[in-house]
């Protein structure tokens, strides 16, 4: 009931279109008054001249005076007409050259974000290449056996026995550092041999053997592999989890099978991230239940 009327926003631009035309109403009225003016002008001038016979004593190069008055009102009409339409026309130089200076202008921001956004973008994609070429040279591995649905093990151990499996592990991670969560450490019998074992743990009293390293986290622990040529991450799933952006490798086992009654599961391999370089198949036999296949793959 008590409401207020909508004020609508008119910009400057529209202000001055609006102005403009209201100008050029006013000149087009004033155009046709002279016209109107100027007929009945000469009519009457004309009709004075000849039925009346005003001023017809007064000639010149035997032309009455009224023929020069009204050539000289005709050619100030038409004078008139040129000063409307031509000399100064809807949208005088002044608007037009202060339009060319807005858009100047705006073309100007627009340069200037775009060189803003390319250089972002070269930061950015250099910033991208330094990377790609540390995780390159880091030569993070992670190796791993992981059922069709990506399903790793339960309660801290693993769901299948394939004998194959162990073996691969085995020639693979010899010689190198293996990093780990602590109960993935926690589950072997005692530390793998040949092998330099970094345990992530958040414990400050947590107790190894001597050779094993421990680290707050996984940047820690990757400060110990800077030697190595191909440190390996070997679980569980919150450490695949963690170390996925940093890998440059995956060594997958996949188990042609799905286990229901896992808890631990591996990160989706993102196809878009990484290129699969090799497979070897195999079928199940009298020591694998299951068929099985090695993976490798490369960070593209």
């Amino acid at each position: 009931m008590f409401g207020f009327k909508r004020r609508e926003k008119v910009d400057k631009d529209q202000l001055e279109l609006i102005k403009n035309a209201q100008s050029r109403i006013r000149q087009k009225k004033k155009l046709y008054y002279h016209f109107i003016v100027l007929i009945l002008g000469c009519s009457c001038l004309f009709v004075a001249n000849k039925f009346i016979g005003l001023g017809k004593q007064f000639t010149f190069l035997e032309i009455d005076w009224y023929v020069f008055a009204i050539t000289f009102w005709i050619a100030l009409f038409l004078y008139h007409v040129i000063n409307v339409f031509v000399l100064n026309p809807f949208l005088g130089k002044s608007w037009e050259e202060k339009q060319l200076q807005k858009l100047m202008a705006l073309q100007q921001k627009r340069i200037e974000k775009i060189k803003t956004n390319l250089i972002e973008n070269e930061t950015l994609m250099a910033k991208n290449d330094i990377e790609k070429d540390i995780i390159k040279k880091r030569n993070l591995t992670l190796i791993v056996a992981a059922d069709n649905n990506d399903a790793i093990g339960k309660d801290n151990t693993l769901i299948w026995h394939l004998s194959n499996d162990l073996k691969r592990f085995k020639a693979l991670t010899s010689g190198h550092h293996i990093i780990m969560g602590r109960k993935t450490f926690e589950s072997f019998p005692k530390p793998l041999p040949n092998r330099t074992h970094i345990v992530i743990t958040r414990q400050n009293d947590y107790v190894v053997p001597d050779g094993v390293i421990t680290a707050k986290s996984l940047d820690e622990a990757l400060t110990y592999v800077n030697n190595d040529d191909q440190p390996f991450i070997i679980g569980g799933g919150e450490i695949y989890k963690l170390a996925m952006p940093y890998a440059y490798k995956i060594e997958l086992t996949r188990v042609n099978h799905s286990f229901n009654d896992a808890d631990t599961f591996f990160v989706p391999i993102d196809e878009k991230i990484w290129k699969e370089i090799s497979k070897s198949s195999y079928s199940k036999d009298d020591l694998h239940d299951y068929d099985y296949a090695f993976i490798s793959y490369v960070r593209t």
